[in-house]
């Protein structure tokens, strides 16, 4: 529910805060005060295409701020949650438009496309008369319209999940069968490849460890001599070997710390260092004993190592990796190995997921027909009480042609009417007079207000070419549909406007040498002055005064 406005510097209108209350609501004021301007302000903050005409003289943007509660609107709180724009049910919509062209939006606060402006708006507001927002035209709007009135959402909702899953299996499918001669192509190309590299049987690690091998007989003549070279200088050297200097060293300071234990502590380590020698020395030895001069393992190592290389260069990968790219072959291999058996496996749950379709769709399709009739006499019955006495409404409900099947089921839904004797049904969105499709439009809303899912619903000259009796029952209705939704109405007759709950007069006034408009609610003897003016023009005189508390009182009671 739409619960305040703001608007500053659109059109005519300076600033007006406007709140806005549950039930019906009308506006009301003289010609060209601009009773539409409320309705305008709705559109192009519910994204509406706009220009720079739009903005007060003198400004430099117009700025309209929408508050909406929508915790009780479903979808749109969905919507917003899954955009990440909600904010505990309320929600702030502004549009911002600039002198220069240019036109911002916002929800939450949070900068927004008119696009997302125009989603999150057709499912808060309903706009009827000669402007945007006329969901009513749209063919899912009317299949929508008919299957809650029918009771169908659950059915319509399962009919979508098995055409969802049927699609996919089918693309699936198809694709599948399609690839089917460069699929064996594929299959025979990974069965050589699978086999080389299980010829090769690499194993985990080889490549790392090979090559350190290879590195290692490579230079097997350099490390020996290093080798030998280094345990003669350690140890086997006839005079002054590192052992030897140590030893010495460690023996004569020995003497010395007897004079001076302060040296003690180097003759420790120099010990420590004797020993560690000792060490190396020893793991030389075992080193130097066990190097592998082998040219035959070297030459081995040579083509083993060049033939891992060759297939990694094959498969566009690095020898370490080679391995793994075995493993992900195999895999595809067996994909394609096991196509057969996917496809009959696909198969079958294609046909399973078209019987069950198929069922679903009949039982909807009948179930659509039987309440379509019920529901045209409906509308035709308000119609006809809404000054169109010789309307008649129907609901076209024909199987696609050629048969296919939809996310909704296997028709195709259209609203048609029939304003005067003598004309063929046409479709409600050829209707050419304003005021007729939006009497058509709160026909149809009425006997649908149960389920509509829309909260606000705005009619802008409904009550367009009718008057006296048939007025009285306009307003009747559309308070009647204030009980369960929020209804915006403007309206130039008494009799509509004594129906609101609510009313809000727009007025002009010139000064400064500009026009400027005002918006404001009405207590209940400011309402009673503005019906008596609608009843007897500018001079209110007690007798119109009277009939107007008593257009009123018979409304509330």
């Amino acid at each position: 529910m739409l619960t305040s406005i703001e608007i500053r510097n659109l059109a005519v209108v300076e600033h007006a805060t406007l709140s806005l209350e549950s039930g019906m609501t009308a506006l009301t004021g003289e010609t060209g005060a601009g009773k539409s301007i409320l309705v305008d302000a709705l559109g192009l903050v519910l994204g509406d295409r706009a220009d720079s005409n739009v903005i007060r003289q003198e400004a430099e943007r117009a700025e309209i701020s929408l508050t909406v509660e929508v915790n009780q609107v479903t979808d749109a709180r969905d919507w917003l949650a899954q955009h990440d724009l909600d904010d505990d049910g309320l929600c702030i919509i502004r549009r911002v438009i600039t002198r220069e062209g240019r036109s911002r939006g916002y929800i939450n606060g949070r900068a927004s496309t008119m696009q997302s402006l125009k989603e999150l708006g057709e499912m808060l507001v309903d706009i009827h008369g000669q402007h945007a927002h006329q969901s009513l035209l749209q063919r899912d709007i009317q299949r929508t319209l008919l299957d809650e009135y029918a009771g169908l959402d659950e059915q319509v909702s399962r009919l979508s999940g098995l055409y969802s899953e049927w699609k996919t299996k089918t693309e699936r499918l198809q694709q599948l069968q399609s690839d089917s001669d460069e699929r064996l192509q594929r299959q025979d190309m990974l069965r050589y490849q699978v086999q080389e590299l299980n010829e090769l049987d690499l194993q985990e690690n080889e490549w790392d460890e090979l090559g350190n091998e290879h590195k290692r007989l490579a230079h097997a003549s350099e490390l020996m001599q290093s080798t030998q070279q280094a345990l003669a200088l350690l140890y086997e050297a006839d005079q002054g070997s590192v052992q030897q200097q140590l030893e010495t060293l460690a023996a004569d300071l020995t003497r010395h710390s007897e004079l001076d234990e302060r040296l003690q502590p180097v003759v420790s380590l120099l010990n420590e260092a004797a020993i560690q020698v000792n060490e190396a020395v020893n793991e030389l030895r075992h080193y130097h004993d066990h190097l592998d001069m082998d040219p035959s393992r070297l030459q081995w190592l040579d083509q083993r190592l060049g033939l891992i290389h060759e297939l990694a260069r094959k498969h566009h990968c690095e020898p370490g990796q080679l391995l793994q790219r075995q493993q992900q072959l195999i895999a595809e291999l067996d994909e394609i190995d096991s196509g057969d058996a996917t496809l009959a496996r696909l198969e079958s749950e294609i046909q399973t997921l078209q019987d069950e379709y198929d069922k679903l769709a009949a039982r909807i399709g009948k179930q659509r027909r039987n309440s379509a009739s019920a529901f045209s006499q409906a509308v035709t019955a308000e119609l006809q009480q809404l000054g169109m006495p010789e309307a008649r409404f129907e609901i076209a409900i024909e199987e696609f042609d050629p048969p296919r099947r939809s996310a909704n089921g296997t028709q195709r839904i259209e609203f048609q009417v029939c304003a005067n004797p003598g004309q063929a049904m046409q479709s409600i969105s050829r209707v050419a007079s304003g005021g007729e499709l939006s009497r058509i439009s709160l026909a149809i809303q009425v006997i649908a207000a149960d389920n509509t899912h829309i909260p606000t619903l705005i009619y802008d000259e409904v009550d367009t070419g009718i008057g006296g009796g048939v007025a009285e029952v306009v307003g009747r209705r559309l308070r009647s549909l204030g009980n369960s939704r929020q209804v915006l109405c403007v309206t130039h007759l008494p009799q509509v406007a004594s129906m609101a709950h609510h009313h809000l007069q727009v007025s002009k006034s010139s000064h400064d040498q500009q026009t400027h408009t005002r918006i404001q609610p009405l207590d209940r003897n400011h309402r009673i002055d503005e019906i008596a003016r609608m009843l007897g023009g500018m001079e209110i005189t007690s007798q119109s005064r009277a009939h107007a508390e008593e257009m009123i009182a018979l409304a509330e009671n």
